[in-house]
């Protein structure tokens, strides 16, 4: 089996635009409507839908490797990043690394990608991960650079990578690639198909020890700001942790062969939904400053507590609801006193219930909490 690397016509992708029209054509639309929603928001609950989105990005695409963070770590180098306040602890070097590069790419998104800016990316990600011999530049162990699954003596090999002595040659086309398909650029493509051909052009060559898929991610969303020009930030790796086995099987089905319609098609709308997330996570802010606005002095401290602990898990929020037990662990407070304080939020509107006697589950009753 030929990878897609090893065909003669390697990286000259083959797609069908028109089957791309549509989408494309919704991805600007959808972002004027994001775009304008932001407009309706104060610079507090800006700087919050930074930070939350940023975090949950930061968080989300390290998932998809495996790796789990912490969210209240990444938050906090945010904020300490983009000059606002922050709790002043400590933060590790894992979270403080994604961080970084979060920020660069929303604060440089209209620089070229350049050898210079990966490493750069790549140092933010690996320092100090002793399992990666070479850090800030292309890998150049020997053995074949392979994806694979299983166990010892019974491994299958997703993908092959160009071996490391090709890698800097592989690397320099592709940053010509992308300055070339800018919108000013000598062959300018549209924003969904530059996106999604620059992220598998980049996983294929798979240039790093590790962190390929943080840094691919990462292009996917360069590319997008660059073909908007702004930094019009979407939970791309959000929507594709929620669909991880779709994402991993999306690019295997399309690693031995250059025709890649499909795989456009597929990150295409993966985009699209990561923008409707994002206009939904907008909304949730504009409305929770409504109900608070509304409630502001009505509140006792408990309630507070607890009204602030749930809109910390955003969209979603708790899973299955909060039960009057989860109240009174987050409240600290006696089964007496939580029951008087959820029927007194029940009486406001701040939250609605569902079930009765021990499957009674209260929500936030905003129209995009769930």
């Amino acid at each position: 089996m030929k990878w897609n690397w090893q065909q003669p016509n390697w990286p000259n992708f083959r797609y069908d635009t028109r089957a791309l029209k549509a989408l494309e054509d919704q991805f600007l639309q959808q972002t004027g409507v994001l775009i304008g929603t932001l407009t309706h928001i104060n610079e507090e609950d800006k700087n919050t839908f930074t930070v939350d989105l940023l975090g949950d990005e930061a968080f989300k695409t390290s998932e998809i490797e495996g790796e789990f963070l912490n969210r209240d770590s990444l938050r906090s180098s945010i904020r300490r990043n983009l000059g606002l306040s922050s709790d002043g602890k400590k933060i590790p070097q894992a979270e403080q690394g994604i961080a970084d590069m979060m920020i660069d790419l929303l604060r440089n998104f209209n620089r070229p990608v350049s050898n210079t800016t990966l490493f750069a990316w790549h140092k933010m990600l690996m320092f100090d991960r002793r399992h990666v011999f070479v850090i800030g530049n292309y890998r150049t162990h020997q053995e074949a650079m392979q994806v694979v699954s299983g166990h010892y003596g019974k491994l299958k090999v997703h993908f092959e990578a160009p071996p490391s002595e090709n890698v800097k040659q592989e690397m320099k086309r592709f940053i010509q690639w992308f300055k070339d398909s800018l919108p000013s650029g000598k062959n300018p493509l549209p924003a969904l198909t530059r996106s999604a051909i620059a992220h598998l052009y980049f996983v294929c060559i798979h240039p790093f020890e590790d962190g390929n898929g943080r840094i691919g991610r990462a292009i996917a969303q360069k590319s997008l700001f660059q073909s908007l020009n702004q930094p019009a930030f979407i939970a791309l790796s959000h929507v594709i942790e929620k669909h991880k086995k779709e994402y991993y099987s999306a690019l295997q089905d399309n690693n031995t062969r250059l025709e890649i319609t499909d795989w456009i098609i597929y990150f295409a709308k993966t985009i699209l939904e990561a923008q409707q997330y994002t206009q939904r996570l907008v909304l949730f802010l504009v409305e929770k400053a409504r109900l608070y606005n509304r409630v502001k002095d009505q509140l006792n401290p408990r309630q507070e507590k607890v009204l602030a602990r749930m809109f910390e898990e955003g969209l979603e929020g708790f899973e299955g609801g909060l039960s009057a037990k989860n109240y009174m662990k987050i409240a600290q407070t006696a089964p007496s006193t939580a029951t008087r304080d959820l029927t007194e939020l029940l009486n406001m509107g701040v939250f609605f219930r569902t079930g009765e006697l021990k499957h009674t589950r209260y929500f936030i009753n905003i129209k995009t909490s769930q």
